[in-house]
């Protein structure tokens, strides 16, 4: 494969707005609330009604779902291990923008690798990146299966599919561990919110 070369006389251009500007104008902080864990744990459902919300505390939010992001930015990405590091590359990086826009944003990715979680972490300020581990048993998951993707992957119709035939490696050390398996849907939202009140990223 050819390498592609690198954008040569690139000069980054500061604005006399900044990160503390825009959440002195929003009223709050900002920061990534990462949500990983198995297909079918619950990730998008879980950010969806933890976006609901903050949104409801006046609060300004984006959630960036995988498939979501699978139908424009990284459409032109599969699912072999480099082009998930590419994935999960781009989406930090957005992310990354959205934190200095003073923005809370929400990211349900798969996002399988330590590696690349602990890459999109280090592109971020001290306790602006929320890791939380959507945890759920592979079985309970098959079980749900929303999509029919683990039938599928059974059937050897989807290769590389995360906890049949591509690993999936869980957070050592979470900012939350939040049971999708064990708790109700209420219950799980209930769980990030005091996290975040707890933590002072949002207020009473």
């Amino acid at each position: 494969m050819t390498e592609k070369k690198k954008a040569d006389n690139i000069t980054w251009h500061e604005s006399k707005v900044n990160k503390n500007d825009r959440r002195k104008l929003n009223k709050h902080t900002s920061a990534v609330l990462w949500f990983t864990g198995l297909s079918g744990s619950g990730k998008s459902t879980l950010a969806v009604e933890v976006e609901r919300k903050l949104n409801e505390r006046g609060i300004h939010t984006y959630i960036l779902d995988g498939d979501n992001i699978r139908h424009g930015l990284n459409k032109d990405l599969g699912f072999s291990p480099e082009d998930r590091s590419e994935n999960i590359r781009r989406i930090g990086e957005v992310t990354k923008l959205f934190v200095d826009a003073g923005i809370m944003t929400l990211t349900a990715f798969i996002s399988p690798y330590h590696e690349e979680r602990q890459q999109v972490r280090e592109l971020l300020n001290d306790l602006e990146f929320i890791e939380i581990y959507v945890k759920c048993s592979l079985e309970a998951a098959e079980i749900r299966d929303p999509k029919g993707l683990y039938k599928k992957a059974r059937n050897g119709e989807i290769k590389n599919f995360t906890g049949i035939d591509a690993p999936y490696e869980a957070p050592k050390h979470p900012e939350l561990i939040v049971e999708t398996d064990q708790l109700s849907l209420e219950d799980s939202v209930k769980q990030v919110i005091e996290f975040l009140e707890r933590k002072g990223y949002i207020y009473l």
